[in-house]
């Protein structure tokens, strides 16, 4: 397919009890193409009423769906995952379209997000309780797991496929039906894979789906109208403080995946070619548009010379354009807000100290004068009082920092309101386990610059949020556990 085939292929409707439909009278909003500014579609524009009639049909459906054997909702999965793969090429290119990142990157998010599936599939069947005597003798305890009931996940724009199997696996791993909004900006992807879980035999009403400019509007009185009973989040810490709170009215079960401010550090005995290339991984997946982008590049002083200079010339080579293109590396940032953001954190960098070794300018439509593109950039010198020291800078942008001791750098690295990811790179084993544990974070990459795995639990600890997403803990965050008493004669 082509990009219009692409775009006309998909659904603009809301999915609602299995059925598309309009938007409360027709409503719509435009999606753009980043790399050029220019409107790819129009989708439907949901209401407060939209959405409740979304969140009725998943209440409406979750008895049955709850009914269903284990084995029917793996199949379910598995026959998602099968879709996905047959598919990669033409969702790849969807995504690329609406969010910008270069195809092989879209490719690989597609597998990504189809693993999830692949690995919930098993753990639907693998959901367990227990039985034990009571210490009195008297009695038994019967321990079994149960669906947490209808949900409300909500999915950021920077991974639209992968976040959204990320939460729709283990929700329908373990019975629980669903509402889900993805970002605006990027809802083609979710609306894409809505088709594909209803050929992929999920009942009606057991996902549904509502696109919206107004968020809050939508999903607000949702959150406060105690017919769901959990909320599930990925997205900035600020706006998950609010939702914090608004589920705090009704009790939600929640799980957050919020804000990151990932250390990456290098000591001097890394090997720095391994340390380089880590850095690239851990810092341009995605054009830097990452909540486990390295955010705080800590450089130990005997090396920061000569790995600045091999970060700066492997960033520098990158092709920056559409991300269609052949070769091209680093797509545009996801709008006008991103693009600004990068920006004024680099030139209040460099205004307190900073030198810039690579790129640094505005790259205004890679040569086109349209679309939102930064060049890859390596700044040194990056001072403690720099703004981007605290704030994701969510874009193509290595900040080096240098160091001299490991308490020092354990330090600086704690030095943050953030815990989801932290990078060490060592080739001294217990230097390794002591930074890893001492580190405040919910997951470390020891001599690697990805740590995201579908079968791995994905979380982090202080305000990058609550609950863990993946591996065998991950279906967790959709059951209860039920408890069963059971006295015997004596």
């Amino acid at each position: 397919m082509d990009e219009s085939q692409v775009i006309e292929a998909v659904e603009k409707r809301l999915f609602i009890g299995g059925t598309w439909i309009e938007a409360t009278r027709g409503a719509t909003f435009d999606v753009v193409d980043p790399s050029t500014g220019e409107v790819l579609c129009a989708v439907a524009d949901a209401s407060p009423a939209d959405g409740r009639a979304a969140l009725e049909a998943a209440v409406a459906a979750q008895a049955d769906f709850a009914r269903t054997s284990p084995r029917e909702r793996a199949d379910m999965l598995t026959a998602a995952y099968e879709l996905l793969m047959e598919r990669v090429d033409e969702l790849a290119l969807l995504m690329t379209l609406e969010m910008g990142k270069p195809l092989p990157e879209a490719r690989g998010e597609i597998a990504y997000a189809a693993e999830f599936f692949r690995h919930f599939a098993g753990e639907a069947v693998r959901i367990d309780g227990g039985y034990q005597t009571a210490p009195a003798g008297n009695a038994r305890f019967l321990i079994t797991k149960q669906p947490v009931g209808p949900c409300l996940l909500i999915t950021p724009w920077n991974f639209p496929m992968a976040m959204g199997t990320r939460k729709l696996g283990p929700a329908i791993a373990a019975g629980c039906t669903s509402v889900i909004k993805p970002a605006h900006q990027t809802p083609l992807s979710m609306l894409a894979l809505m088709g594909i879980l209803a050929e992929a035999g999920v009942p009606a009403g057991a996902v549904n789906c509502v696109t919206a400019m107004d968020a809050g509007g939508v999903m607000e009185p949702l959150i406060r109208s105690g017919l769901a009973r959990k909320l599930s989040f990925t997205g900035s810490t600020r706006v998950g403080r609010i939702l914090l709170e608004q589920c705090a009215e009704k009790v939600l079960r929640t799980s957050l995946e919020l804000g990151g401010n990932a250390p990456f550090i290098v000591f001097e005995d890394a090997a720095l070619d391994e340390a380089v290339t880590g850095a690239i991984a851990a810092k341009m997946r995605n054009m830097g548009e990452a909540c486990t982008a390295a955010n705080r590049i800590f450089v130990h002083n005997s090396v920061i010379d000569e790995f600045g200079r091999r970060l700066a010339e492997r960033m520098g080579a990158l092709t920056v354009g559409r991300g269609t293109e052949p070769d091209v590396k680093v797509g545009p940032l996801i709008d006008e807000a991103g693009l600004e953001k990068v920006r004024s954190l680099v030139a209040d960098a460099v205004e307190r100290g900073a030198t810039v070794l690579t790129g640094g300018e505005v790259a205004v439509g890679h040569g086109t004068g349209r679309g939102y593109f930064y060049p890859p950039t390596v700044l040194t010198g990056v001072p403690r009082e720099a703004a981007m020291a605290d704030q994701e800078i969510f874009g193509p942008v290595a900040p080096l920092t240098a160091f001299s001791t490991e308490d020092e750098v354990v330090r600086a690295a704690n030095d943050t309101e953030y815990g989801l990811v932290a990078y060490v790179f060592t080739n001294d084993l217990r230097r390794a386990l002591r930074v890893a544990e001492s580190i405040e974070t919910g997951m470390v990459g020891l001599n690697q610059g990805v740590v995201s795995n579908p079968a791995a639990p994905f979380g982090g600890v202080k305000q990058s949020g609550l609950g863990r997403e993946g591996g065998a803990v991950g279906i967790d965050e959709f059951l209860e556990t039920k408890y069963i008493g059971i006295a015997l004669n004596t």
